[in-house]
């Protein structure tokens, strides 16, 4: 069970590598001992419904169904607080995210496509959303604002530079903590030197994207335009595709569509209290991925 709740850890970054995960839980414990606790229990708790439903227990310990619930339950503490109801939420979402796993498993495989990590997006978005009308479930007063994405002072220092190559890494996480995504980075390079070297192009690309567009610092430093980048980059460039060079240009490329994304879908969201999340990954993946078979230049894996 400890091998299996590692490698759902992993498998946030698409990855199986023990150390990995290992790294990933230590960076989340060392956001605080909150996060880490939540990300264990959402995992546990989607590996637990996964075996109690039946299903295939291949996946089971490849942490094929405890990643979305890990980060359903970092999302609901980090969104809605530490209260008993955030217990419940968890429980209830990291279960509910294992059934939209194996739903979007069984529409998606039509297409050779994985659900990526859409079922934390569905089930953690929802519940965000609908906690405020609840006032056993709402805590934290008015719904936080979504980042404004188009105001802020836009010059980088290399302060800002630095903080957001690592947090471009935390955030997939949902943490804001440069060392935090420096042992998330260090647990994918654990995972391969391929794996480490794609991450850090995304990261890269984020930054200089969001810069080069005119995006406010502060929201570059935090991370906001890069992890979906990071994302990208690792899916396209290492697990999904073949390795050659065209593969690799339309990796980096799928980092760059990532970035600009993020801002059309927190724009999008805004409007309702919602979060981007991973959308702009998992739609950018889909996208690029479908239009592989008629792209005679690129293979699959």
């Amino acid at each position: 069970m400890a091998e299996t709740g590692l490698r759902g850890f992993a498998q946030v970054v698409l990855q199986t590598n023990l150390l990995t995960g290992a790294l990933i839980l230590a960076g989340l414990f060392a956001y605080s001992w909150q996060a880490g606790v939540f990300g264990l229990f959402g995992t546990v708790v989607a590996t637990v419904t996964a075996y109690l439903l039946g299903a295939d227990r291949t996946a089971i310990h490849q942490g094929l169904h405890g990643f979305n619930g890990c980060l359903t339950g970092v999302a609901v503490l980090v969104f809605l607080g530490m209260h008993l109801s955030t217990w419940l939420l968890a429980l209830f979402g990291a279960a509910a995210a294992t059934l939209v796993s194996a739903a979007l498993a069984t529409v998606f495989s039509t297409w050779g496509l994985t659900g990526l990590t859409a079922p934390f997006c569905v089930v953690s978005g929802v519940m965000v959303v609908g906690a405020p009308s609840f006032a056993r479930l709402w805590h934290t007063g008015s719904p936080a604002a979504l980042p404004t994405v188009t105001t802020g002072d836009r010059a980088l220092s290399w302060n800002d530079l630095w903080h957001a190559f690592f947090n471009n890494v935390a955030e997939i996480f949902l943490l804001n903590t440069w060392y935090s995504g420096l042992l998330i980075l260090a647990g994918l390079f654990l995972a391969g030197v391929r794996v480490g070297l794609f991450a850090v192009a995304g990261s890269v690309l984020g930054i200089v994207v969001a810069w080069a567009f005119g995006a406010p610092a502060a929201v570059i430093a935090n991370g906001i335009y890069g992890y979906n980048a990071v994302l990208v980059a690792i899916a396209l460039g290492v697990t999904f595709l073949a390795h050659g060079t065209w593969e690799t240009g339309y990796a980096l490329f799928g980092a760059v569509l990532s970035c600009a994304l993020t801002a059309s879908l927190t724009s999008f969201f805004k409007p309702f209290g919602g979060h981007t999340f991973t959308w702009p990954f998992i739609l950018t993946t889909w996208l690029l991925l479908l239009a592989v078979p008629g792209l005679t230049r690129l293979r699959r894996a």
